[in-house]
């Protein structure tokens, strides 16, 4: 995707993408699959094994993954036919005034995941430092990691760029020597030897794993609207969630359940793999967290264009290394049961509208008059939430997975919706 993606996201970012500049969809799945091999992804995988014992994790890697292509291909239809962003395509369901509160959550998000992933290097750097006779400060690492990441992204180091190549392959392979020293050292381990830190049935288990990938999927067209052809959508969607999901939890469900460790960083400290690796371990965090950086102020950037992109990017550092040092990571699973929550309902509404009131419409034409909210689109999201957070804390489910509650909830309310003003001309504000 590489300097395509690079140069024509900005040419293109408030106008549909022209055919001269797309690519396979092979390209794209590759991207989207380097999505669920992280650090985050190793502890959510471990948190299920340890509850669910590695074939429940496994299956539930596996209903999650098809769950998430199903809405994969849903949003890159959508942005292949449109070739809008993900931001335009909220736009143009919520309104302008609806997007900014989107955008304003995406952002906050993003935030989250800086302070996970400042968490990452933190720990990282503490093994390291214990390993090597010294005395290591979680918080000060934090503070210290955070700080070079938010100045990294502002000044905007290429180097970056290159590192986040090669950044995916090193972690996998990292992953496999833990993988096979696990089962050098204990075998094959399928049940869990203790009670788990983080207790979870497999409905809950199976929405953490979407609510750590959703974020991916409802902003699936930033990426996905430069896909050729909408057969190559849904191959980019086969090739990725289906394939890298149920891998990438299997590989830590294997060395979770043979040490009862959650912390990759602790395993490869006691498999012996030395500093050298820890270090290695440093690069996705580094990379993604500047990634986080830059979509966020991207996401507030188009909400308070006065504001300057360099003070948002500072805002998420200092914000993100605050949660890490709250212990983030210590809730990584209710957040990720949050994020299955809020994010599902805003793809589907805007699914919905692309294949209904903007079906035959002009992309171009769809997005020249918005109006400030509309409310059906909002108030769908906002009730569906409601819905979902019953079924989550409640017990009011009907699937036992609370993130395809609040999915199905606000397609089916929102279908509803858009069949009741279905005379309602799309340009008015009351549709």
């Amino acid at each position: 995707m590489g300097g395509v993606t690079e140069h024509a996201g900005e040419l293109h970012a408030h106008s549909p993408v022209p055919e001269g500049v797309t690519v396979p969809g092979w390209r794209v799945g590759l991207i989207v699959a380097s999505f669920s091999i992280g650090l985050p992804d190793f502890l959510n995988g471990a948190h299920n094994a340890l509850a669910l014992g590695l074939w429940g994790a496994v299956s539930a890697a596996l209903i999650a993954a098809v769950i998430l292509c199903a809405g994969g291909c849903l949003t890159a239809l959508v942005s292949v036919r449109t070739r809008l962003s993900t931001y335009l395509l909220v736009r143009r369901s919520f309104g302008t005034g609806g997007a900014a509160l989107i955008n304003t959550v995406i952002a906050l998000i993003h935030f989250c995941w800086f302070g996970v992933n400042a968490s990452f290097f933190g720990e990282a750097m503490v093994q390291a430092a214990e390993a090597n006779g010294f005395a290591g400060n979680f918080t000060l690492f934090v503070i210290l990691g955070s700080a070079l990441m938010t100045v990294s992204t502002i000044i905007g180091f290429k180097a970056l760029d290159r590192l986040a190549v090669v950044a995916v392959p090193v972690l996998g392979v990292i992953l496999a020597l833990v993988v096979w020293a696990a089962l050098d050292r204990h075998g094959l381990v399928t049940v869990p030897a203790a009670s788990p830190a983080e207790p979870m049935g497999f409905g809950i288990a199976i929405s953490a794993l979407i609510g750590a990938y959703m974020l991916a999927v409802a902003t699936m067209p930033d990426l996905s609207r430069y896909t050729r052809t909408t057969r190559g959508a849904i191959a980019s969607m086969v090739l990725s969630f289906p394939i890298a999901t149920p891998l990438m939890m299997t590989a830590a469900a294997i060395p979770a359940l043979a040490t009862c460790e959650t912390s990759i960083m602790k395993l490869v400290v006691q498999f012996g793999f030395g500093t050298p690796v820890l270090f290695l371990l440093v690069l996705p965090t580094w990379t993604v967290n500047s990634l986080n950086l830059y979509s966020s102020s991207l996401s507030l950037g188009t909400t308070f264009p006065r504001v300057r992109p360099w003070l948002f990017t500072m805002l998420g550092g200092t914000m993100g290394a605050g949660f890490a040092l709250m212990g983030i990571l210590d809730a990584f699973i209710p957040f990720l049961l949050f994020l299955g929550l809020i994010i599902p309902p805003i793809a589907a509404i805007y699914v919905i509208d692309a294949f209904t009131t903007w079906r035959d419409a002009d992309s171009a034409a769809s997005i020249a008059a918005v109006p400030l909210v509309r409310w059906p689109a909002l108030a769908t999201w906002l009730g569906s939430i409601v819905v979902a957070v019953l079924a989550a804390y409640q017990g009011w489910t009907l699937t036992t997975v609370p993130a395809l509650d609040a999915t199905i909830c606000a397609a089916l309310v929102y279908a509803l919706v858009r069949r009741r003003f279905a005379s309602a001309r799309p340009g008015s504000d009351h549709a």
